[in-house]
């Protein structure tokens, strides 16, 4: 019974959804520039289709690129369009002007904003941060990034991000999560990491690693090839205490496994996929590192983000401990941001 009502709840979600996203912003659009007032049937069956298509792709492990291009780019599309046409819609119930010239202003804007967004979602920055503790005993630097998401994101991506570290000097790099997200990605397309970086490379899992297919055997395919799963556990690199922690765990036990694996007299590094646990072990790690918000990717989603995760992006301190949540190195399902940008981080720990 449970299970039914679980299920029934995630298909009106995503009708709902479906709706306000695909279709209502198309329809407000329509009435504007045509006046053509919306076929209520018709908009119903739209949203049926679509939301059978939408719950097909995440519900199979199927790799069709023109239903993934249509779910996700007309996600982000949507998205813009719903606030944009919304409104839109208000200025025209409000103001005495002619509701043609508001729905050619709003199409124009959208368009824009639409090829705004997969500019910045094409790009990726490079950031410096510079960070002292008495712990530290040498200078060292490493490179942090998280949320690829190779599968949603091709191979091309993943060279802009290695290009991006030619001629860097750093001592590891660690992965905050969500490298994956598809099952039909090869994992030996990630050897390039291993040919490109000459240091040692550790990853931790994100969310998304869980959703693919067979994701323990794949999450163990990348640590085979040399890009070393850190789980659970810790291990002392450059006089550095650096603590990995897998995504698919309570907060009670990621919390546990930092009191634990922390060591009194180093710097401990926390790597853990999202941001939830930073302010219960603050007295256990000098440096977490965090990605999984992607600051929102498309404002004003970040808004939203910022109701559900306390620490949504940069760099917060509190007394001798530092939390680093990170935009994310790619996008996840639109190749699009706005307001938010893909960012790779280099750290310079010094005495």
């Amino acid at each position: 019974m449970h299970k039914i009502y679980q299920n029934t709840l995630f298909y009106l979600v995503v009708f709902c959804v479906t709706y306000f996203i695909y279709v209502y912003p198309f329809e407000i659009l329509n009435e504007l520039i045509f006046s053509e007032k919306p076929n209520r049937r018709s908009s119903f069956y739209y949203t049926i289709i679509i939301s059978v298509l939408i719950i097909f792709y995440f519900r199979s492990y199927a790799s069709l690129k023109p239903l993934r291009i249509f779910i996700y780019e007309g996600m982000g599309i949507g998205f813009i369009s719903f606030w944009i046409m919304t409104f839109a819609n208000l200025i025209n119930m409000i103001l005495n002007i002619s509701s043609y010239s508001i729905g050619i202003i709003s199409l124009f804007t959208i368009i824009t904003l639409t090829l705004i967004s997969f500019i910045f979602g094409f790009k990726i920055n490079f950031k410096n941060i510079n960070i002292k503790s008495n712990k530290i005993s040498q200078n060292l630097s490493f490179v942090f990034f998280s949320d690829v998401h190779l599968g949603s994101n091709n191979i091309k991506h993943l060279n802009k991000i290695l290009t991006k570290l030619n001629n860097k000097k750093f001592d590891f790099l660690l992965i905050g999560g969500d490298l994956i997200d598809s099952s039909s990605f090869i994992i030996e397309n990630l050897k390039i990491i291993k040919k490109k970086i000459n240091c040692p490379i550790f990853f931790v899992t994100g969310n998304h690693e869980y959703y693919i297919k067979n994701s323990n055997a794949k999450i163990e395919e990348i640590n085979n090839i040399g890009i070393k799963h850190l789980s659970n556990t810790n291990l002392e690199i450059n006089n550095i205490n650096l603590i990995g922690i897998d995504d698919n765990l309570t907060k009670e036990q990621q919390i546990e496994i930092v009191k634990n694996k922390h060591e009194l007299n180093q710097f401990n590094i926390t790597l853990i996929h999202k941001s939830s646990i930073w302010d219960k072990i603050q007295n256990y790690t000098d440096l977490m590192l965090s990605g999984h918000t992607h600051n929102g990717q498309i404002f004003p989603f970040n808004l939203f983000v910022r109701l559900q995760f306390k620490f949504k992006y940069g760099l917060y301190s509190n007394k001798d401990s530092k939390l680093y949540v990170t935009s994310g190195a790619g996008t996840w399902g639109p190749k699009m941001r706005l307001g938010t940008s893909n960012e790779i981080i280099l750290f310079h720990l010094s005495k």
